[in-house]
C-alpha cells in the first residue's frame, strides 16, 4: 500500500490550506467535475517519486468548547491509527497552546514518526525567531512554513519522505486489484470476505485502545492478486454520536479512495436503503469501479421473473449507478461468489481504459451528426474535439465555444454514446468542459 501521511492540529491551523496546496491539481480537477460536490478529505500527491494518501482532518472540529478536547483526542487517534507518519500543524503566531501539548502528548505515545510544522509563519526571516518555543513539545525540530505563500513547503515534503517506511512489494508491484467491500453493517461484508479466504479471521485491532475499521488482507487465486479492504460500513446517525459518525464515515471514504473496485453489498431481504444509497454515491463521486452485490439471496423467496423484477427495482433507487453490473450471491452459502473474480477483473480493466484521441473524437462527431447540439437564444453549442485527460475514472475533456450551452441532457448524451462504443461497464465517466475560442482553432 502507498504510505499514509494525516495532517493533525487544533482548528483554524491552516491544515486544509496546507493539504489544499499540496494536492492543488486533484482538487481543482474535482471540483471541475459535474456533480461532485463533497469536500475530498483524502488525495493521492507524491513527493520525489513516491505517491503517498495525504489525510485531511480539517473538516473534523469540534462543535462546542466544552468538547475540543475530546474530539482533539478522537482525531488524534485517527491519526495514529490510519498514519504511516504523522504530521503535526500548529500555528506559530499563537505560539505552543494548552492543546498542542495534549496533542503531543498522545501523538509521543504512538511511536509513529511525526514531522512538526508551524504554520502561518508569513514574514519568514521574523517568524523563524518564534520557533524555538515549539521544541520544548519534544517531538524533534519544528519546520516553520506559510502554507498561504508556499515558503518552507520543500523540507517538510523532504523530512516526510525520509520518515516513509520501505517500499513494500505491494506498493512496487501495480497488478494487484484493490477491492473495497462497502456496505451498511450486517450486510455480510466480513461473511463475504471469510468465504473468499476459506477463514474465520479475528478482529485485528493492532494499537491499544483504538479499533480499526478497515482491514486489508493480500489474497490470490487463478484469476490474479488482490487486496480485499474490509470496511465497518456507515452506521446511522440515531445509533451514533455524530462526532464518531465522522470517523466511521471519515475510515470508509479512505477505503473506497483506496480502491480500484468497490463491491456495494445490499442484503436482499431489505432491498436497497437511504444508507446504501449514500454509500453507493460516495464511491460513484470517488470516481470508483462499481459492483453492486445483492447478499442473502437464497433466503427471499423466489418466482418466476424475480431476478429481473429486483434488478429494476435496485436500479430505480440507485439510478446514478446504471452502469454498475449487478450479481446476485450467498456470502453464507458460497453461491455464485466464485463469478466475483471475473467482474472484479472486467470491471478494473473498464475503469482503467484509455481511449485514442483519433477514435473518441470520431464518436463524437457521429453523436452530432446523430443529434444537432442545442441552441439558447440563437446561439448554437459548438464541439471542437475531445481528448482523455484521466483514467480511474475515464475522464474526457470536451472543447466547445460556450460552456453554458453544452447542457447536461446533451452531456449525458454523449457519455451514453462514448458508453455504447466503448461499453465502460462498471465505471463512471466524467467530462470536463473548456472553452476554445474559434480564432484558437
Amino acid at each position: 500500500m502507498k504510505p499514509i501521511v494525516a495532517i493533525i492540529g487544533k482548528p483554524n491551523v491552516g491544515k486544509s490550506t496546507f493539504f489544499n496546496y499540496l494536492v492543488g491539481s486533484r482538487i481543482s480537477i474535482v471540483q471541475d467535475t459535474p456533480g461532485v460536490t463533497r469536500d475530498r478529505i483524502y488525495a493521492e500527491t507524491n513527493w520525489r517519486g513516491r505517491s503517498f494518501t495525504l489525510i485531511d482532518t480539517g473538516g473534523i472540529e469540534p462543535d462546542s468548547e466544552d468538547i475540543i478536547l475530546s474530539q482533539m483526542r478522537e482525531q488524534a487517534n485517527l491519526a495514529i491509527s490510519m498514519a504511516d507518519v504523522i504530521l503535526f500543524l500548529t500555528d506559530i503566531k499563537q505560539g505552543v497552546t494548552a492543546s498542542d501539548k495534549e496533542i503531543a502528548v498522545m501523538l509521543k505515545k504512538s511511536g509513529k514518526p511525526i514531522v512538526l510544522v508551524c504554520n502561518k509563519a508569513d514574514n519568514f526571516e521574523k517568524d523563524q525567531q518564534e520557533v524555538y518555543e515549539f521544541y520544548n513539545l519534544g517531538i524533534g525540530e519544528p519546520y516553520p512554513i506559510s502554507a498561504t505563500n508556499a515558503i518552507g513547503i520543500g523540507d517538510v515534503l523532504d523530512k516526510i519522505y525520509e520518515s516513509f517506511p520501505a517500499k513494500s512489494e505491494n506498493e512496487k508491484e501495480e497488478n494487484i486489484t484493490k477491492v473495497a467491500i462497502i456496505g451498511k453493517p450486517n450486510v455480510g461484508k466480513s461473511s463475504l470476505i471469510n468465504h473468499i479466504l476459506g477463514e474465520n479471521r479475528a478482529i485485528v485491532s493492532d494499537i491499544a485502545g483504538t479499533t480499526r475499521d478497515a482491514i486489508d488482507t493480500e489474497f490470490e487465486n487463478e484469476k490474479g492478486k488482490y487486496t480485499l479492504i474490509d470496511t465497518a460500513g456507515i452506521r446511522r446517525k440515531s445509533k451514533v454520536k455524530e462526532s464518531i459518525e465522522k470517523f466511521s464515515i471519515m475510515r470508509t471514504l479512505l477505503a473506497i479512495e483506496r480502491a480500484d473496485v468497490c463491491l456495494m453489498l445490499i442484503d436482499a431481504t431489505e432491498g436497497v436503503t437511504d444508507q446504501d444509497a449514500k454509500i453507493a454515491g460516495e464511491a460513484h463521486e470517488a470516481g470508483k469501479g462499481v459492483i453492486i452485490v445483492v447478499n442473502k439471496w437464497d433466503m427471499l423467496e423466489k418466482e418466476t421473473g424475480t431476478l429481473e423484477k429486483y434488478k429494476k427495482e435496485v436500479y430505480d433507487k440507485l439510478k446514478y449507478l446504471s452502469y454498475a453490473p449487478i450479481i446476485f450471491i450467498s456470502a453464507k452459502t458460497g453461491q455464485r461468489v466464485h463469478k466475483l473474480f471475473d467482474l472484479i477483473n472486467y470491471v478494473a480493466e473498464q475503469n482503467a481504459m484509455r481511449i485514442a484521441t483519433s477514435v473518441l473524437n470520431q464518436v463524437i462527431n457521429e453523436a452530432i451528426a446523430i443529434v444537432q447540439p442545442p441552441t439558447d437564444k440563437g446561439k448554437r453549442l459548438k464541439i471542437y474535439y475531445g481528448t482523455q485527460a484521466s483514467t480511474k475514472p475515464p475522464t474526457f475533456v470536451i472543447f466547445v465555444n460556450n460552456k453554458q450551452l453544452f447542457h447536461f441532457s446533451y452531456e449525458r448524451y454523449i457519455v451514453n454514446q462514448i458508453r455504447k462504443e466503448f461499453g465502460l461497464e462498471g465505471t463512471p465517466v466524467r467530462i470536463i468542459v473548456r472553452e476554445k475560442n474559434e480564432k484558437d482553432i
